[in-house]
């Protein structure tokens, strides 16, 4: 058995700051690493699928978007590489989707490249598009108040089948 999360960046993994482009800006959302080091050895394989519409809206490049996760993965200190993958996309919220939040096609594809069992693979995030581009892979997906949405607002977006954690620490601590 294959399995995997998928998670988002900003306010699941780092502190989300808007438009996000300088390393040194870069904040570990505490108690982060030790949990990827726990999914690790739990046999997860780690994907990240971050939407960087400041690149489409001519505030940051691509560029910068590597800066700031080469700086993420040195803060969190864990053998690499870390991530199986990351996709960046890079689309606007006006522009024609292709990998942005909630859509599924990078969740669907590394499914099929990493040979990963859908039934085993979760999507984390803090937003509703995380949650959604889960729910339209066809995985579980789980809610982190760690960025956008407190526990409440999760509540009144109305997802019932989606667990919600205080931090992607608590999620992981329920994974076997």
């Amino acid at each position: 058995m294959r399995k995997a999360l998928f998670l988002d960046r900003d306010g699941t993994l780092i502190f989300d700051k808007h438009y996000l482009s300088d390393p040194a800006g870069v904040e570990v959302i505490p108690g982060v690493a030790e949990a990827l080091r726990q999914a690790r050895a739990l046999g997860y394989r780690l994907f990240i699928l971050t939407n960087q519409s400041g690149i489409a809206a001519g505030l940051h490049t691509l560029k910068d978007v590597h800066r700031c996760n080469d700086r993420m993965d040195e803060l969190l200190g864990l053998p690499h590489p870390i991530f199986d993958d990351i996709c960046i996309a890079p689309e606007g919220p006006n522009d024609p989707i292709v990998f942005r939040k909630p859509s599924p096609r990078f969740i669907v594809e590394s499914i099929a490249r990493y040979d990963l069992d859908p039934q085993s693979c979760w999507m984390v995030g803090d937003r509703q598009s995380d949650i959604e581009a889960g729910l339209n892979a066809a995985i579980r997906s789980a809610a982190v108040c760690t960025g956008k949405h407190d526990e409440a607002t999760w509540r009144a977006l109305a997802f019932p089948l989606v667990p919600i954690f205080p931090s992607l620490v608590e999620f992981v601590r329920t994974l076997s």
